[in-house]
C-alpha cells in the first residue's frame, strides 16, 4: 500500500509559516534543495490545498527564467510532470499536471491507495494534513527544522490533533544550520 507523507519546512517552534503569513525564513540552502529534489522523486501524487497549489504555480513557467540554476531546473523538471490533486472551494480551474479534488481528503487517499501506482501520497500544507492526520491516513511526518522561532502562525501539527505514537525512522544535519527528522507512525 502507498504511503502517505506530510513534508514541510518548519520553524523550530513548530509553524510552517509566521504571524504575518511569510515563509521567507524557510529559503532552502544548496543542500536542502538537493534534499528535497531527491525527496520529491519518491513521489506518485501531491496533495495540496489552495494557498500551496498557488505558491507552487511559479515552477510551472520557472523553467523559462534564465536566471535559474541546475538545481531548479531539476526540481522543475521533476516537478511539472508530477500528478497533483488540489483541494479547494474557490477554485475552479487548475494548471499543469493537475486536477481538483471531487471529494474529501480521505476518500481521495483511499481512492488513491486502491489504483495502481507508484511513489508516496504526498500531502502539503497544514490543513489538508490536519484532515488527514483526522483520520489516521498520515504514515510519515517528515520536517526540515529551521533554526528560526516564528512566535505564531500556521502550526505545522493541528493543535487538536489527537494522539498519534510515532517511531523515529531518520535524522539528518544540514550544514550545522538544519535538521531534517522523519518520523512513521505507529498504529
Amino acid at each position: 500500500m502507498r504511503s502517505v507523507t506530510y513534508s514541510m519546512n518548519v520553524s523550530l517552534d513548530g509553524y510552517i509559516v509566521g504571524p504575518d503569513g511569510s515563509f521567507d525564513w524557510s529559503a532552502p540552502d544548496a543542500d536542502v534543495f538537493r534534499f528535497w529534489i531527491d525527496e520529491i522523486r519518491d513521489v506518485g501524487v501531491h496533495l495540496m490545498g489552495r494557498r500551496l497549489y498557488e505558491t507552487m504555480l511559479y515552477w510551472e513557467t520557472a523553467d523559462q527564467d534564465p536566471a535559474l540554476g541546475d538545481a531548479e531546473l531539476e526540481w522543475a523538471a521533476l516537478w511539472n510532470p508530477l500528478p497533483k490533486v488540489v483541494f479547494s472551494t474557490t477554485l475552479s480551474e487548475v494548471q499543469g499536471n493537475a486536477r481538483l479534488a471531487s471529494g474529501g481528503v480521505a476518500e481521495e487517499i483511499e481512492r488513491l491507495r486502491a489504483e495502481p501506482g507508484e511513489g508516496d501520497i504526498a500531502i502539503g500544507g497544514a490543513t489538508l494534513a490536519a484532515e488527514a492526520a483526522a483520520s489516521g491516513l498520515i504514515d510519515e511526518y517528515r520536517t526540515v527544522v529551521y533554526p528560526v522561532l516564528v512566535g505564531g502562525g500556521t502550526p505545522f501539527f493541528p493543535r487538536d490533533e489527537r494522539r498519534v505514537d510515532l517511531e523515529l525512522v531518520e535524522t539528518r544535519t544540514f550544514s550545522s544550520k538544519f535538521v531534517y527528522v522523519r518520523y512513521r507512525a505507529t498504529r
